[in-house]
This record gives structure tokens, sequence and C-alpha cells, in this order.
């Protein structure tokens, strides 16, 4: 399907993106990259990619971006934590509505064949487990009120083009807690993944962890996450059946902390915060409509932290 396609990865220099863009090479597109920074570390793009630092919020660049393009992944986001999104809402909200409506309006316009829209697991109400088609019945998360809203608003857009115009190739994934190389280590984007793996690996003892250690997340690698996107942008079940990306699988933030732990020599003793701020209780992924596509997680938890760890020593 990708072979000889020119094919746009928004925001593809981030976490996600960077391993999409290996996939896609190695299915022989021809790939362009937008985004405001070139990747984290070492990394640089090859010669075949085409990588260009532009700001999506304003209409003129998606429409130079999108220009003879045939998919287009848009992956843009601004990532932060509980306290990042509660401290700083408008920061998140105002240019994510701004890149996400016109990126997918300037698609529409030049004639883009396909489309997958990069919702989050931050739409969904907090519940034991989280249900595609469930989502319009409630409210997101008061943790994640600005930025769950936000990604609500591209859905119903794929799906105003859908009923108004018959696009019908727009597709719509909701990813889990993603983690992996290239992450946000060091500022107040850094979700749990990274944040613990930049504590426990700086051999401070004790270090302090927020809550309790109870709440409950599913974890997906990102080469697994991105392998999920392309076969959803090659299935295209279009925007009236979002598909969840995720493991499927619960565990503890204790559960996490004694993966990390696994892979270090030097253990710290651990101090749990209850008086911070720590998110929903439970966020737990039903992937019954990604199995059916053909949808599988490849790389264990266990697995993806021994890669992520290894991978922030030789950076770091």
């Amino acid at each position: 399907m990708f072979k000889d396609k020119k094919v746009l990865v928004a925001g593809g220099s981030g976490l996600i993106g960077i391993q999409l863009v290996d996939l896609l090479i190695q299915h022989g597109a021809r790939v362009n990259v937008v985004d405001l920074r070139k990747p984290y570390g070492r990394l640089n793009f090859p010669d075949t990619v085409t990588f260009k630092k532009m700001d999506l919020t304003y209409y003129t660049n998606c429409i130079s971006a999108c220009k003879d393009i045939d998919y287009v992944f848009n992956l843009m986001c601004i990532k932060g934590s509980p306290k990042a999104m509660k401290e700083k809402p408008a920061s998140h909200l105002v240019p994510m509505i701004r890149f996400n409506t016109n990126l997918m309006e300037a698609a529409r316009e030049c004639n883009v064949r396909r489309y997958l829209y990069t919702s989050s697991v931050g739409v969904y109400h907090p519940t034991e487990v989280l249900v595609e088609d469930d989502v319009w019945k409630t409210f997101p998360s008061e943790n994640d009120w600005y930025a769950g809203w936000t990604k609500r608003i591209g859905e119903l857009q794929a799906q105003a083009y859908e009923i108004e115009y018959g696009w019908d190739s727009i597709s719509i994934v909701r990813p889990t807690n993603t983690y992996g190389p290239y992450d946000y280590f060091d500022s107040d984007s850094a979700t749990v993944v990274p944040s613990l793996i930049k504590k426990i690996l700086s051999g401070k003892s004790p270090i302090v962890v927020w809550g309790d250690g109870s709440n409950v997340r599913d974890f997906m690698y990102s080469r697994d996450v991105a392998k999920g996107m392309m076969l959803v942008m090659e299935k295209s079940p279009g925007s009236k059946y979002p598909v969840n990306l995720g493991s499927g699988k619960r565990y503890s933030i204790k559960d996490l902390v004694n993966v990390i732990l696994d892979n270090v020599d030097k253990k710290p003793e651990i101090v749990w915060d209850t008086s911070k701020i720590t998110g929903d209780n439970v966020r737990v992924m039903n992937i019954d409509r990604a199995k059916s596509l053909g949808f599988k997680q490849t790389i264990s938890l266990e697995e993806g932290v021994r890669r992520t760890i290894n991978w922030y020593r030789d950076e770091r």
C-alpha cells in the first residue's frame, strides 16, 4: 500500500513519529516530515526523508505541507503531565485546536487520499475498561479535561467531513500510554515512564514517586503503536469506528517501578508521596476492534522498558 506513495508525517520527530517514519521507509514510501523540532539526540533522518521545520497552526503552512501528498498521518500533540495540563491548559488547548483543524482542512482541500488522525486516551471518562463507542456517553476525565476535549473536537471534525463531503477515508486512533526512545525525559512534558526512568537512573536515593503506586495503566511501546497506525491507515475503517491502540493489560505504577528497578544495578529507596496529582485511578483499553483488524502487541512492557533504558543511557 505504501510503496512509492508520498506520505506526510506531521509530528514525525516525536516518540511515535520516528518509529513510524522508519517503518514507512521500510515499506518503500516517500516520506515528508513536518515538525517544529528535529529528532532528539543523535538521530538524523536519512537523505530519502524530506524534513521541514514548520508551524502547522498556520493554514498556509498546512496547505504547503499537504500539496501532492497521498496519505497524511497527523501525530501532532502537546504532551504534558497531569500537573502541566492543570496549570497551563490554554498552552495545550489552543495550539492543538489550530493545527488539528487546519491540517485536516488542508488535506481535504489538497485531495489527500487517506488521512489518519491521532486522538488520545485522554478523551475517555474514567472507567474500568475504555471502549471506543462509549466515549460520547460521557465527558473526558477532569485530569485531561482540556486536552481531552481538544482531541474530541478533532474526532468530530473527521466525522463532519464524512457526513458533508463524503470523505470516508479519515481514520482515528486512540493510543494508550505510549513510551519508548525519543520521549521527553527532562521537562514538565515528561509522562510517567520517562519520568520514573530518569529518577531511578539518577543515582539518587531515596526518590519520590507521586501517589501510592496503585494507579493502573495500559502501556504500549512506541514502535507497536506506529505499526498499529499503519494498519489502521491500510484498513481505513473510517471516522465512525475509532480504534484503541493498547495492550489491554493492567499494570500498576508499582509494577512499572519494579520493572524499571529490574533493569538497574543500584536500586534506590522509593518514597510514595500521596499528596501529589496522579491522574485517573484506572486506564485500560479494550482492544477488540484493533484485534479484528489484525493488530497485536509484539513488545512486552519488560522488553520495551529495557530498550528505553538502554537508549536513555546511551543518549544521556
